[in-house]
């Protein structure tokens, strides 16, 4: 078939063959004036003039470098679509298999002595302790919001969240990163760190209010669900609030 890959590869031996034995008996062709010095004369007993001695001796180096050149085509096509890491992507929640986060602040509230207001008739309002000084919104972001975005440079993680709200931090034990949000331009400025205990990643946080988080983030089933443990301890809080929120990989 013309145009085959295989047709111009198996051609191409015969051609330089026939080239360089054009070149070896005709000096001419490569610049050389033909003389009667020995370098450059052919000798019928020579086997410079012999075309299978001549190709047999192309044959060696034109093969090594065809396989030259394959060789180059998968290893630049395995630096190009290189394993991107299995906690990027895009989270939702899985709620059924999620602590409820207004249940787990209540249980803090309790082991801090203090009193929870329940309405004895009627549902109770969702995401009730939503909300707040703006220098807590880490806490909320983490405990309430539906989807979490992710993406991995090694060493740099950014983690989306909803209303543009984001975080840079970095895992290779800098103690202090990049601040969540560019609006925030004024005041203080949260940031996290983070570091890998095998396959699962330990960050912490420093909110502007004083407090901190301590989250896990570990991977199952496969990579197509990803746990959260969550402890959170705002500035002048009694006691650490501890839940669990799972969720599930979004397929694009």
């Amino acid at each position: 078939m013309k145009g085959a890959p295989g047709s111009f590869t198996a051609g191409l031996p015969v051609l330089v063959a026939q080239s360089g034995l054009r070149a070896a008996c005709k000096p001419e062709i490569i610049g050389l004036t033909a003389t009667n010095s020995p370098p450059f004369q052919c000798h019928r007993e020579s086997n410079m003039c012999k075309p299978e001695s001549l190709s047999a001796r192309l044959r060696a180096p034109v093969s090594a470098l065809l396989m030259l050149l394959v060789l180059a085509g998968v290893c630049g096509t395995g630096a190009v679509h290189a394993q991107e890491h299995p906690l990027v992507g895009s989270w939702v929640i899985n709620e059924e298999l999620s602590d409820d986060p207004d249940e787990a602040v209540e249980a803090a509230i309790i082991e801090a002595g203090g009193r929870v207001q329940r309405k004895w008739f009627g549902r109770e309002e969702k995401e009730r302790y939503r909300g707040g000084p703006a220098e807590q919104e880490l806490y909320d972001r983490i405990t309430y919001d539906p989807i979490l975005r992710i993406d991995y440079t090694e060493p740099e993680f950014w983690f989306g969240y909803a209303d543009g709200y984001q975080r840079v931090f970095h895992s290779d034990g800098r103690t202090r990163s990049v601040g969540a949000n560019d609006h925030y331009n004024s005041g203080g400025e949260d940031f996290s760190f983070a570091a890998w205990e095998g396959e699962t990643l330990i960050v912490e946080a420093r909110p502007r209010d004083g407090g901190f988080t301590l989250e896990t983030y570990t991977l199952e089933e496969n990579n197509t669900r990803l746990r959260v443990a969550l402890e959170i301890r705002p500035e002048n809080f009694g006691a650490t609030i501890r839940l669990v929120r799972v969720y599930d990989r979004q397929q694009p």
